[in-house]
């Protein structure tokens, strides 16, 4: 089984000195923390509460009532087993919330599905399921609000159906979505999992599929673990986002296996507050849109570590994506032993990201370093400040692409060379590995 004792690493962050666009070698500055704070090992299963047993699918099924009274009165610091009952091995349910304390746990052979009826999901306005100017109709399938100690765990499945025709409609939640983006309106869908105001979840092991939004987005969480979870969504299904750290803190996702519509992991920071002390660590990530920082930086982005990374297939490789609308400071941003193949965009760092009109919220990428990071496949590397005074200070060490990559260099004050002679190549030859099959 795999563990590690902590979390805490110290490296040095560059002080990046030069002319605009100029590669040279500076000193380097003082110790940077870049990771998680915590002491993080692999999570263990927690006693057992209760067990429910998967029953016969019936008409208009709504497993939710059982499940939900269920942990409601569970003790924390114990479980919620769904469990495969009389060879029936599935749940349906509308809406979920978690407790303080208490994990649900999905078994082996089990998938808690969410209903596909929108009405269940609605917040009042009758919207869900519909595509509108605000896109705000639909609850998540399961909602962390407020609580502490709380998880998901289990080699079962949580299946959010967003390819499965919406109940009453012609449609189903990411045809819509897909719609919504050609008619420049916002799709009512639900999210799989929102942690809002959290301490300390967990996820283990859990598969999560077909969501027809976000698969787990964070808002103002400190403490938050995955620990060998699988998300796995289509490529084409919109808005997908594996795991999305919004104004959070404390985070480690660790051994996980990642391939979806969007971001596989996309940490934010808007006006909640700052990101900070992540770890994303031994992870494989295929289909999606890759590593990426942003879209919204304006509440600042610090002391991030990203290591021993293996993308497969996904668009954009290294990202951070930002615009003067919705932009901020993203510091201390550590990426090392990263490999990459078949990427369009291996290393992408924009400032110009979805252009629109001029905003005053500047984007601001300093003290960013990649150590022994390899693209197997060429693709085009963009390394773009936002002007003079405010250019990308990026230190490479070992960095290599393979083939005659297109660079585009802008507002760019690097150490260190890309593709430099004498760069020792990180060797991923045996770091590809298929998507796990259940």
């Amino acid at each position: 089984m795999y563990r590690f004792t902590s979390v805490r690493i110290h490296k040095p962050i560059l002080n990046v000195q030069g002319l605009l666009g100029l590669i040279a070698l500076t000193a380097w500055t003082n110790v940077a923390q870049a990771q998680d704070t915590r002491d993080v090992h692999e999570p263990v299963m927690p006693p057992t509460c209760t067990v429910l047993q998967a029953e016969p699918p019936t008409p208009n099924r709504n497993d939710a009532p059982r499940i939900q009274a269920a942990m409601d009165k569970c003790t924390p610091g114990q479980a919620v087993h769904l469990a495969p009952g009389n060879g029936n091995t599935s749940f349906i349910s509308g809406p979920l919330k978690l407790r303080s304390g208490v994990t649900l746990a999905v078994d082996a052979g089990t998938t808690l599905y969410a209903s596909t009826n929108p009405l269940l999901f609605d917040r009042g306005t009758k919207t869900c399921g519909i595509n509108d100017a605000a896109g705000k109709g639909c609850q998540p399938f399961i909602t962390v609000e407020g609580v502490w100690g709380a998880g998901i765990m289990g080699e079962g499945v949580i299946d959010g159906q967003g390819g499965q025709l919406i109940e009453g409609k012609s449609e189903t939640w990411w045809q819509i979505a897909r719609r919504a983006q050609t008619e420049k309106q916002r799709q009512n869908v639900p999210r799989l999992i929102q942690l809002d105001k959290v301490q300390d979840f967990t996820m283990y092991r859990i598969t999560l599929r077909n969501s027809p939004n976000f698969h787990v987005a964070m808002n103002r969480v400190d403490g938050f673990t995955a620990w060998g979870i699988r998300i796995d969504t289509p490529h084409d299904a919109r808005n997908t986002d594996g795991i999305d750290p919004g104004a959070s803190r404390n985070v480690t996702i660790a051994y996980s296996h990642i391939r979806t519509g969007d971001d596989n992991v996309a940490i934010k920071a808007g006006s909640s507050g700052p990101s900070e002390n992540i770890s994303v660590l031994h992870n494989h990530f295929y289909s999606g849109h890759g590593m990426s920082i942003g879209s919204e930086t304006n509440g600042g982005v610090r002391n991030v570590l990203v290591e021993d990374l293996v993308m497969d297939g996904t668009t954009s490789g290294l990202r951070i994506k930002s615009n003067d609308r919705r932009g901020g400071i993203v510091s201390g941003v550590v990426y090392r032993d990263v490999c990459l193949r078949d990427i369009r965009w291996p290393l992408y760092i924009n400032t110009q990201y979805e252009p629109g009109p001029s905003g005053d919220l500047i984007p601001s990428y300093t003290d960013i370093r990649m150590e022994r990071v390899h693209s197997l496949t060429p693709g085009q590397v963009i390394l773009q400040g936002y002007d003079e005074q405010r250019p990308l200070q990026l230190g490479l060490k070992d960095v290599v692409v393979d083939g005659n990559p297109v660079v585009k260099l802008e507002f760019a004050k690097l150490t260190g060379q890309l593709n430099a002679p004498g760069a020792q190549a990180v060797n991923c030859t045996e770091r590809f590995v298929p998507f796990p099959q259940s």
